[in-house]
């Protein structure tokens, strides 16, 4: 069942012509009146459960903001939601922990693809299918950051559903097992770890939509290990600005 007895979403509470076709999502609610800021005439036009909306304007497009709270189940209940109304380009604006070494506190990342090792994407696309990240949406991002002068990394991100599994996997009863993927997952290069992005690159590619994840590190806990510099920065602004600017871009490109 998609729809509530009133005909909006059964989740998010929305109708068709209350969002714009781009879509920002971060994970938190509060997160989106910050954003929604950089909008020309921003109006809230729904807060339920985790989904909070801003709709408004860019370049004279209609463009919103909704927040899918932590995780791939939520996000991915928001996606298949705004895309029921009309939404076809979503732009993941979030948090996570660097693990590349070059990957320092501060830093933005842009996910070309992800590691699903999470739940929700398992559900809609057999294993061996990949994450990856709208190259329309990708390039937009990456020339955002580049317009904006912020130190950039492009690359896979490895997403998970235990944040604490992350984090002290020692404890767990499957340490083992977290332990040695966490070590595979740096031979092969990872960036960053976080929560979302596997989940909506996998069901974007099933609804032929176009997304792309931006990231701001907030530490690298193998910086940490290392006994390395190791910044900790949890304003958002960087990742926030590069998503904007690749709207901007995105819209200005669409046009033509």
């Amino acid at each position: 069942m998609n729809y509530s007895e009133h005909g909006e979403q059964y989740h998010i509470g929305l109708s068709e012509g209350d969002v714009g076709r781009y879509v920002i999502l971060p994970g938190d609610p509060k997160r989106c009146k910050k954003i929604a800021e950089y909008f020309e005439n921003p109006v809230m036009v729904a807060d339920r459960r985790e989904f909070t909306t801003y709709t408004g304007y860019l370049n004279g497009e209609k463009v919103s903001v909704t927040s899918t709270g932590i995780g791939g189940p939520s996000a991915s209940i928001a996606m298949e939601e705004l895309k029921n109304i009309g939404a076809d380009t979503f732009i993941r604006v979030g948090t996570c922990g660097g693990m590349e070494l070059n990957v320092k506190g501060g830093d933005v990342v842009i996910a070309t693809g992800a590691v699903r090792m999470e739940g929700t994407s398992k559900e809609y696309a057999p294993i061996e299918y990949p994450a990856v990240a709208d190259f329309t949406v990708t390039n937009a991002l990456v020339a955002a950051a580049e317009n904006l002068h912020y130190e950039y990394h492009t690359g896979v991100v490895q997403c998970k559903d235990s944040f604490y599994g992350q984090h002290c996997p020692e404890r767990m009863p499957v340490s083992t097992e977290l332990l040695n993927k966490w070590e595979a997952w740096k031979r092969m290069g990872c960036l960053a770890s976080e929560m979302e992005s596997a989940a909506l690159f996998i069901v974007s590619s099933y609804l032929r939509a176009r997304t792309g994840t931006v990231l701001l590190t907030v530490a690298n806990q193998e910086r940490e290990k290392q006994n390395l510099e190791n910044p900790v920065v949890h304003d958002t602004d960087k990742a926030i600005k590069t998503a904007i600017e690749a709207l901007k871009i995105l819209i200005e490109n669409d046009k033509k």
